[in-house]
């Protein structure tokens, strides 16, 4: 770094890396530690929101969960692998104690709802798929299980070796310990990360509209479903506005974030009504005119790329100057430091941390060579092309 650069304690959440990032596999490897081989078949991640499987009083709707169930029964005998990714815990949970009460807002007590509503959540589960003789496994993942790369690989592992028991895995964010500075709040994202994690070909989020609209429903009579989504711009932000039920944690905008971390990871994502008849199969079937699909990107990152770009927690950020924006960003060279300007928050070597640049836009993500108080005096290289992801095009 020159010696003009500065300091900042600023550093931005995961969640903020996430809403800025921005799309083909059809085949999909997934590990299996319990045979030390691997087995390719199609592979899809469905997650259902808390709104669209709970009803007016909070408890569990079993007749939506029965009818998911029925449909990832069906997609598994057409050769499908399925991950279902679940919300409802914390919901579930208050419904069991909350006595009418004022649903809590402080963190802790959202915690040991959770910790009350997961078991209640796993065995609407296990009733939903008991009639099929289905078996289902509870996983429950945090950001961190994310972020060290032992843990993601190990997280990969038990899934693969589910699916190879004939499992349904059933995820979940651990949210009775989660780190409320980190976690992820809702689990479309949480969903996406799995897509990525397993390979999958395809994430689909079920919800309560019928897909990603040009208008928000509730304040225009005239919004209308968007199809297909090839490319993210603002226009199509603004559409997704911040709808949310109220009982749920996520809204379109967190959906749309989601998509945008599946497709940059080469995997379909699809946005589509929870309470239509056998949707699962509609949209692996590609349906016309049912749901959104956001299309995969050609270009798709490599899976250790896919793990820096959305799975690792940043660390802090660098801000850089115009010449070495254009050597990132253009030409595709490392990032030196004499091209720092700013160094934001605390990091050691081997951390994730953004890279800014002069106009404060994220334009990457990668692993640094040099701690935050070495940038100074440190290798000439702070992060190297190979742990470079770039969240911008080249101009």
């Amino acid at each position: 770094m020159n010696g003009g650069a500065t300091r900042s304690p600023a550093v931005s959440t995961a969640r903020d890396i996430i809403a800025s990032l921005v799309a083909n596999a059809w085949r999909v490897t997934v590990a299996s530690t319990a045979s030390a081989t691997r087995m390719t078949m199609r592979s899809v991640v469905v997650k259902i929101g808390t709104s669209s499987i709970t009803d007016a009083h909070g408890g569990v709707a079993a007749d939506v969960m029965a009818a998911i169930a029925n449909d990832v029964v069906a997609a598994r005998t057409e050769g499908w692998s399925v991950i279902v990714v679940t919300s409802g815990a914390i919901t579930a949970g208050w419904a069991s104690v909350g006595a009418g009460r004022p649903r809590p807002h402080d963190a802790a007590t959202l915690q040991a709802v959770s910790a009350v509503g997961q078991p209640l959540l796993m065995q609407a589960w296990r009733d939903a798929f008991a009639p099929a003789k289905v078996a289902v496994g509870q996983v429950l993942l945090s950001p961190l299980d994310f972020s060290h790369r032992s843990q993601y690989l190990h997280a990969r592992g038990t899934l693969g070796a589910l699916g190879a028991l004939d499992v349904v895995a059933i995820v979940n964010e651990n949210d009775a310990v989660a780190d409320e500075e980190i976690r992820y709040g809702d689990n479309d994202r949480l969903a996406a990360l799995v897509a990525n994690l397993v390979g999958a070909s395809h994430v689909v989020l079920l919800t309560d509209t019928d897909g990603l609209l040009t208008a928000d429903p509730r304040l225009d009579a005239s919004a209308t479903l968007i199809e297909e989504v090839t490319s993210f711009d603002e226009e199509l932000v603004r559409s997704a506005g911040q709808s949310r039920s109220g009982v749920g944690s996520g809204g379109m905008a967190s959906k749309l974030a989601a998509a945008r971390m599946a497709t940059w990871s080469g995997v379909t994502a699809v946005i589509a009504p929870a309470h239509a008849p056998h949707a699962l199969a509609r949209v692996l079937a590609n349906e016309a005119g049912f749901g959104t699909t956001f299309v995969a990107r050609a270009d798709r990152l490599s899976a250790r790329k896919s793990w820096i770009a959305f799975a690792v927690h940043s660390r802090g950020s660098l801000q850089i100057n115009e010449g070495a924006r254009r050597a990132l960003v253009d030409q595709g060279r490392s990032l030196l430091r004499v091209g720092v300007t700013q160094v934001r928050g605390d990091f050691v070597e081997g951390d994730a941390v953004e890279v800014r640049g002069p106009d404060g836009v994220i334009l990457a993500k990668g692993l640094v060579r040099v701690s935050s108080d070495g940038v100074d005096d440190g290798d000439e290289i702070v992060i190297h092309r190979d742990d470079l992801v770039l969240l911008v095009a080249s101009e």
